[in-house]
């Protein structure tokens, strides 16, 4: 389970047509499908069934004291050594300080309801896809996405998702709250 904001699908396509000369490159990773591409502003894995209810309710009033963001895919990168690389992501330009303000607030939410939450500070990106360990990796591709810069868009809110994983993958929105206005 996490929250996550989503980009609207004029973004993700451009993005999507970006990818396309690197999707059969040598080294490539395994690309995430576009229709999973989101922006995670927390994770928080599996969530007991009686702290379900008091997350959303304190999930709402993070969200609400959120002002208006706009947002822009921006440039490439990698997690792990060039190497040894693990993640492809394209990262996230605008009103960044704020939207990771709304991850610390999303954070806080959950500790209060004694949920494990990460401690690695919070770094705007969307993952593109994923480089399987012990197979060659070609940890230059993120270069080639240096230069791109997507459309700018306004953020409309925040999903809490739940991840179904196997043969169809998908995601579930359990909750949604619009930023504060």
């Amino acid at each position: 389970m996490f929250f996550a904001v989503t980009p609207p699908p004029g973004a993700l396509a451009d993005l999507d047509r970006a990818l396309g000369p690197l999707r059969d490159a040598p080294g490539a990773p395994r690309w995430t499908p576009p229709a999973r591409w989101h922006l995670t502003l927390l994770f928080l894995g599996s969530v007991p069934a009686d702290r379900m209810d008091p997350l959303v309710a304190a999930a709402g009033p993070a969200v609400a004291a959120t002002p208006p963001l706009t947002l822009r895919l921006a440039g490439g990168g990698r997690f792990r050594a060039r190497r040894r690389p693990q993640v492809f992501w394209v990262g996230v330009t605008g009103d960044g300080d704020a939207l990771g303000a709304l991850a610390g607030r999303l954070g806080a939410v959950a500790r209060g309801l004694g949920l494990p939450v990460e401690t690695r500070p919070f770094r705007a990106h969307l993952t593109l896809g994923r480089w399987r360990p012990g197979r060659p990796g070609d940890g230059d591709l993120p270069d080639r996405l240096a230069g791109y810069r997507g459309p700018s868009w306004p953020v409309a809110g925040v999903e809490l998702l739940e991840s179904h994983l196997g043969p169809a993958p998908r995601y579930d929105r359990l909750a949604a709250w619009p930023l504060g206005r």
